[in-house]
C-alpha cells in the first residue's frame, strides 16, 4: 500500500511510460484509481467479462455495478451517543520489536469509546501488526495498565482471557490465523465461538457448532454450501464475512479488526463496513486498522496515524482529509496539538 502522494508519483511514471509507447495492463479493485489512470477498462466477475468501458466517462458506481451485478448499498452512518468513559484504552505503550524485521512501539496512547469507530492508518510495516498483537493479547505488554478494557487492566492477560472479558479480534490474515483452511466452517466457528455454549466438560458440541455456523452464513450473507463447506473453498470476501460475523455474534464490548476489506470485492467490502458501523452504533467500540484511506474515511469517526512505531493524536474525520493523513503517514505532516500549537511529524510521540 502507498500513501496518496506516492500513488500520484507512481501514476506520473506510468503515464510517462505510456507516452513513450509502452502498453500497460493495470489490474486493480480501486475504482477511483482505474478512472484516474486508464483509458479503457474490462470488468471481470466470476471469471467472465461483464463489461467494457472508458472509465474516464463512467462513474465508480457504474463500474461497481458491473463488478458485483447490482447497485452497491449506500453507507448509512447515523449519529451516536458515546459512552461516558473509553471502553478500550492504550496508555504510553512501549514495546520492543521481537525481530529485526519488526517495528518497536513508542509511547502509544489511544482511546476508543462505545458508539464510535476509531481508525488507525499507516503504510504497511510501521507497527500496525505489533500494535494489534499488543491489544489482542497475542503479545503480553510490559505492564497490565498498558491496555485497559472497561476500566480493567488487561495487558498481562493472554488473548483467550481478553476475549472472555469482551475483546473481539479479527486478524489481518484470514487463512491461517482467522480460519484454518482445510477445516469446515462449523469447525472454524469453534475457534473463538466455543464460548457460546459449544463446549461442555471439554467436549465440543458439533450440532451447536453447525447451528452457529449456519446462523452466521445466513445473517451475514456468506456464499457457502452450508456449515460443512471448507474455509479454503470460500472466496476471500465470503470468508471475511464469515470471520467478521463469527466475532460480532460473540457480542464483544470492543472489536479490533485489521485490514477488514483487504482483497475483498466492492460488494463484500460495503457489507463489512456497514456491519462495523451498525455494531458501533449499538454501543460497542470498534478499532479498524487499515491501509485503505478510502475505507477509513468512509466509516470511521476518528483516525490515528501510525508511522515508525509512533501514533499521532486523533483526527476528527470531518475536520481532516486524505492529503493531511497521507502526509502524516510519511512522517512529515503536521497537526495541532491540544495546547493549540503546531507539531511537526511525530516528534511529540517520542
Amino acid at each position: 500500500m502507498l500513501t496518496p502522494q506516492a500513488v500520484q508519483k507512481l501514476f506520473e511514471t506510468l503515464r510517462q511510460l505510456s507516452d513513450e509507447g509502452c502498453s500497460i495492463l493495470y489490474i486493480s479493485h480501486k475504482l477511483d484509481e482505474v478512472r484516474d489512470l486508464c483509458q479503457s477498462a474490462t470488468v471481470l466477475r466470476n471469471g467472465q467479462v461483464t463489461g467494457e468501458t472508458d472509465p474516464r466517462k463512467a462513474t465508480s458506481a457504474e463500474l461497481a455495478r458491473m463488478m458485483v451485478g447490482s447497485d452497491l448499498p449506500e453507507m448509512m452512518v447515523e449519529s451516536s451517543e458515546l459512552s461516558n468513559a473509553p471502553i478500550l484504552s492504550v496508555s504510553n505503550l512501549t514495546l520492543e520489536a521481537e525481530s529485526v524485521t519488526g517495528r518497536s512501539l513508542k509511547s502509544i496512547s489511544l482511546e476508543a469509546y462505545g458508539g464510535e469507530i476509531v481508525g488507525i492508518a499507516g503504510v504497511s510495516g510501521n507497527g500496525q501488526g505489533e500494535l494489534a498483537a499488543a491489544i489482542s493479547g497475542e503479545r503480553i505488554t510490559n505492564a497490565a495498565e498498558d491496555v485497559v478494557l472497561e476500566g480493567r487492566p488487561i495487558g498481562h492477560l493472554d488473548a483467550g482471557k481478553r476475549r472472555d472479558l469482551g475483546l473481539g479480534f479479527v486478524p489481518e490474515e484470514r487463512l491461517g490465523r482467522g480460519a484454518v483452511p482445510p477445516y469446515e466452517l462449523s469447525e472454524n466457528a469453534l475457534l473463538t465461538a466455543h464460548r457460546k455454549g459449544m463446549v461442555k466438560h471439554g467436549m465440543a458440541n458439533r450440532k451447536k457448532a453447525r447451528e452457529f455456523a449456519s446462523h452466521v452464513i445466513d445473517k451475514y450473507k456468506v456464499k457457502a454450501n452450508g456449515p460443512e463447506a471448507k474455509a479454503h473453498g470460500l472466496s476471500g470476501g465470503n470468508l471475511q464475512k464469515f470471520i467478521v460475523g463469527r466475532e460480532i455474534e460473540l457480542d464483544p464490548r470492543a472489536l479490533l479488526i485489521s485490514q477488514p476489506t483487504w482483497g475483498v470485492d466492492v460488494g463484500a467490502a460495503a457489507h463489512v463496513r456497514q456491519t462495523l458501523i451498525d455494531i458501533s452504533r449499538s454501543g460497542q467500540a470498534v478499532i479498524v486498522i487499515s491501509e485503505e484511506l478510502e475505507e477509513l474515511f468512509e466509516s470511521c469517526d476518528r483516525i490515528y496515524v501510525i508511522c515508525h512505531g509512533k501514533l499521532s493524536q486523533s483526527l476528527n474525520r470531518a475536520e481532516t482529509d486524505v492529503e493531511d493523513v497521507g502526509l502524516l503517514m510519511t512522517g512529515i505532516g503536521s497537526q495541532t496539538n491540544d495546547s493549540g500549537s503546531t507539531t511537526e511529524g511525530f516528534d511529540y510521540a517520542v
